[in-house]
């Protein structure tokens, strides 16, 4: 059974930045692609940035050039470092693989207001 554990959100004013954190326990991590997802109120979740096993990277148009998403395997790990955070990019914040296990996290709430 998989846990994820999504850490990191915050309230933050436009520009700022934050990183999120997110384990994956009992998973087979190290074999799968992963990613961050978000869901804001009122819409759907979306896929907003990927991370293959091999570490190839791929991101949402609208995050991309200020979001990066890394994986640590060893620690069974990925982060999202977001900078130039926008209004816009209110949400709460999900990691799972892609296609996304069954199991959700508590996702991490990121919302970004002056």
């Amino acid at each position: 059974q998989v846990q994820l554990v999504e850490s990191g959100g915050g309230l933050v004013q436009p520009g700022g930045s934050l990183r999120l954190s997110c384990a994956a326990y009992g998973s087979i991590f190290s074999i799968v692609d992963m990613g961050w997802y978000r869901q804001a109120p009122g819409k759907e979740r979306e896929l907003v940035a990927l991370i293959t096993r091999g570490g190839r990277t791929k991101y949402a148009d609208s995050v991309k050039g200020r979001f990066t998403i890394s994986r640590d395997n060893a620690k069974s790990t990925v982060y999202l470092q977001m900078i130039d955070l926008k209004p816009e990019d209110t949400a709460v914040y999900y990691c799972n693989a892609d296609p996304p296990w069954r199991a959700w996290g508590q996702g991490t709430q990121v919302t970004v207001s002056s």
